[in-house]
């Protein structure tokens, strides 16, 4: 049996991978920083798990290591496995080496990739194809940020990753790109870079680029589809209605009227299913197919997640940590829920996102009726002087805000009692979605 070690194991990504190197007869262990939910499950299915940096506390025999690069490099167990000489593979790596063994079909986007994918999945297992899906996050409708094929046949969905560059080590035969707005400055500098990166990852497309409306994506590619809102697109979305938390519309393509229905609400959604039909339809799929499989699409944990709806109070979870997927997602609440009042618990992710986008993020926050802020999370960055909560804060507009420490966040909104509540953030926020839910349920 051989051995894989993954440093960082708990992250959504690294999770999925371990999950499929076990399904493959692996022995699979590692590491994380702190237990979760996720890791306590990895657990459960058989995977050795610690949560100290501890060299001595590596395995002996390791035949293959694979590293995210949210550690930092000064991790002891890292060094400690360079010095072993054991092949060392960063996560991206590892699902390019897969993407090679498959047709594969990546879903790229500074947002709403993971929904996609997970569309794209839930579209190809409903119609009977034989799929492997990588999705960045737990699909409702699969349990899981993994599903398993059959065997190298089986076609392979993967969401592709822009931070670290990652997707540019995919093989797609059909890709996805859903947006390009600023962000991992930290990684490309500025927004050109970031667009250049969108530009190599399209070309490594064998088949089709499948593009959102208004994104120019310059040089070599497969030929491009657009999808979007506008009657010159190959796929446009059009007649959209949405209501208490659904959505219908209607999918135009080769003058064919395909009547859509989403469990989900928001434009953004929209887009999402736009391009999962455009993939699946490129795939050769019914048009019919498509749509009876996304009316029984059940969303991905933390992507605008009802946790609890009833007559008195209703509860949101969405994992947005971006001012566009902040605006995006309030946007969809606002029209979905008209005559409730916002109540919106957010924690900033990266000290260097909230700098670069500090205007931003005060405009997209004040959006919420009432504001409740937390620290930031730093994740893997130190901190930068004058880049805090209270520097946001302060320049946030609407009147009824305020900073709130985590361990009194279950007191404070037990006092309030919100009639709507909406948690939002890429960090440990996660954490408070459970008690918050079980709260709520009981008021």
């Amino acid at each position: 049996m051989k051995r894989v070690y993954f440093v960082g194991i708990g992250g959504i990504g690294m999770s999925a991978l371990a999950r499929y190197y076990q399904s493959r007869g692996w022995a699979v262990s590692g590491y994380d920083l702190t237990p979760s939910p996720l890791t306590r499950q990895l657990e459960r299915e058989g995977m050795a798990i610690h949560y100290e940096d501890l060299p001595e506390s590596l395995p002996a025999l390791i035949d293959l290591a694979v590293y995210t690069p949210a550690v930092p490099s000064s991790l002891g167990e890292l060094q400690a496995l360079r010095s072993r000489n054991i092949p060392l593979l960063k996560r991206s790596e590892a699902l390019g080496l897969i993407s090679k063994e498959h047709y594969t079909i990546a879903v790229a986007g500074t947002h709403g990739k993971t929904t996609t994918t997970a569309m794209v999945a839930h579209i190809l297992k409903e119609n009977g194809v034989d799929m492997t899906a990588f999705i960045g996050g737990i699909a409702n409708n699969f349990g899981s940020n993994l599903h398993l094929g059959r065997g190298p046949e089986s076609v392979l969905v993967v969401e592709a990753d822009e931070y670290d560059r990652s997707f540019l080590r995919l093989a797609p035969n059909i890709s996805i790109v859903n947006a390009i707005d600023a962000d991992h400055l930290d990684i490309y500098g500025d927004q050109r870079h970031l667009v250049e990166g969108f530009e190599q990852f399209a070309a490594l497309s064998d088949d089709c680029v499948i593009v959102k409306e208004g994104l120019a994506l310059e040089g070599e590619t497969a030929p491009q589809l657009r999808f979007g809102f506008g009657p010159d697109n190959a796929f446009q979305a059009s007649d959209i209605e949405q209501h208490d938390g659904e959505t219908d519309f209607v999918l135009v393509h080769d003058e064919e009227r395909t009547p859509v229905h989403l469990n989900m609400a928001g434009l953004h959604n929209v887009l999402n299913a736009t391009a999962a039909f455009a993939a699946t339809a490129t795939l050769g799929l019914e048009p019919e197919g498509i749509a009876a499989a996304l009316a029984t699409f059940r969303g991905v944990q933390r992507r605008f997640d009802i946790r609890v709806k009833n007559s008195r109070h209703c509860y949101i979870d969405d994992y947005a940590h971006h001012p566009e997927e902040i605006k995006s997602c309030l946007s969809a609440i606002k029209t979905s829920f008209p005559s409730k009042r916002v109540t919106l618990v957010f924690q900033p992710h990266l000290f260097t996102r909230t700098r670069d986008f500090m205007e931003d993020f005060a405009s997209a926050l004040a959006m919420a009726d009432d504001l409740i802020l937390l620290d930031i999370y730093p994740a893997r960055e130190q901190p930068i002087e004058g880049v805090t909560s209270q520097a946001l804060l302060d320049r946030i507009t609407i009147p009824n805000k305020c900073l709130c420490p985590k361990e009194r966040l279950l007191e404070l909104i037990d006092a309030r009692r919100p009639e709507l509540l909406v948690t939002m953030g890429a960090g440990n926020i996660d954490r408070f979605v459970e008690p918050l839910q079980t709260m709520i349920s009981q008021w």
